[in-house]
């Protein structure tokens, strides 16, 4: 199920609105200059991590292989961050929502849990 074409769009959607969700939080926290630096800089390491370390095949090549379980706990930390993100800048609705639709995401992908559990 974790390949279904509409589960990726929505995995892919989920990825981009955390990663917005870190920019906002990096601009609303920073002042001055260092807003630029936070909104700018934590999304950008945030999606550097998400890409360079990565289980074999999930899909494709790993540029550093991890093992699977450690993958899942960055991304529960990643999604996580992004949740509590919004619901530290007032956007507590949407911070639920995130959370909400990132925990339907991994039952539906079931599948893929088990395959990195395994890893």
């Amino acid at each position: 199920m974790s390949s279904n074409p509409i589960n990726l769009t929505l995995r892919f959607l989920l990825e981009l609105s955390a990663l917005f969700a870190m920019g906002v939080w990096g601009w609303q926290k920073g002042e001055g200059f260092m807003r630029f630096v936070l909104a700018i800089g934590i999304p950008l390491i945030a999606a550097a991590i998400w890409g360079i370390f990565r289980v074999p095949n999930d899909p494709g090549a790993a540029p550093v292989a991890i093992p699977g379980v450690m993958r899942l706990m960055y991304e529960v930390v990643f999604f996580g961050f992004a949740s509590w993100a919004l619901m530290d800048v007032n956007y507590v609705t949407l911070g639920w929502g995130m959370a909400i639709i990132v925990i339907i995401h991994y039952i539906i992908s079931y599948d893929r849990i088990f395959w990195m559990i395994k890893k």
